[in-house]
């Protein structure tokens, strides 16, 4: 029997469908609306806010040259910096930095106000990480790899607080967690991880292990999707990377016997029910 399978954990988390609810509200009410950086890493989802009048700030020298009007913080968060700098511009802040991100920042800007080198594990370019960076008034270091613990150095005597950027890899933080432990005495280790993140790749490494081919739908650079994106390719040779539709080559489902989808955690559920519906009627036709 032939089957499409999707997800249940499929698109937007907690987190993502609160950020842009709260900028389609503030839109449809208000003008001159900002989003610092793209609300979410779903390029259809930016499209739309920019014909409604909602100006993407990709900047800190962007951000600085604008007086007034709502800005709106995206789930991802940002650093004290650049809040303060919102708000000695006058401007309304919107705060729909993710609840899950926030505990973050607490946590390092508590511990490392104590004196505790904070270890953030995590892309270290993701501005999910940049913004967490940005609440540490003390040493920190980014890790991501093995490689990258060996490298960093701290004394003995050090206390150390370690927290992971919430859409990390659960099995590699733990790992990262035991090598850091061997190099430092006194850690504190604070899964951070969100729980909606380590449900969704344990639900698509297990649809993937399942499955003649996997389709994972997300935005090219959204971590959360490529780190599904390499789970679902370990279990499953045949998987696919898409961001709508109109990317994916239905005739290559044409042999296989069970398609398996799942989405990363800023995808709308219209492009995945448009995907399911097609690799479907696909499927089927073929039965």
């Amino acid at each position: 029997m032939k089957e499409v399978k999707l997800a249940k954990s499929a698109g937007f988390c907690f987190g993502v469908k609160r950020a842009v609810e709260m900028v389609y509200k503030e839109a449809e009410h208000n003008d001159h609306i900002y989003t610092f950086g793209p609300i979410i890493h779903n390029e259809e989802v930016v499209r739309d806010l920019e014909d409604k009048g909602v100006i993407v700030v990709n900047s800190v020298e962007e951000l600085q040259t604008i007086k007034g009007g709502t800005i709106i913080i995206r789930s991802h968060g940002v650093s004290k910096e650049i809040y303060d700098i919102m708000k000695a511009h006058n401007m309304n802040v919107v705060d729909a930095t993710c609840p899950f991100v926030k505990k973050i920042h607490r946590i390092v800007s508590e511990h490392s106000a104590n004196g505790e080198t904070i270890i953030i594990i995590g892309n270290d370019t993701h501005p999910e990480v940049e913004g967490i960076k940005g609440w540490c008034t003390g040493d920190v270091f980014v890790v991501e790899n093995e490689q990258q613990v060996e490298k960093i150095s701290i004394s003995d005597k050090k206390k150390v607080c370690i927290v992971a950027q919430t859409t990390f890899n659960y099995n590699k933080f733990q790992d990262l967690v035991e090598i850091i432990r061997k190099k430092v005495y006194d850690i504190i280790a604070v899964s951070t991880i969100c729980s909606a993140t380590e449900e969704r790749q344990t639900e698509a490494r297990k649809l993937a292990s399942e499955s003649d081919a996997m389709i994972v739908i997300g935005g090219r650079h959204s971590s959360n999707t490529q780190k599904l994106y390499q789970i679902c390719k370990n279990e499953c040779e045949f998987t696919t990377f898409i961001q709508k539709l109109d990317d994916l080559q239905l005739e290559e489902l044409s042999s296989v016997r069970s398609v398996g989808i799942t989405a990363g955690a800023s995808t709308p559920n219209n492009i995945i029910e448009e995907v399911w519906q097609a690799c479907q009627k696909k499927i089927l036709q073929n039965y």
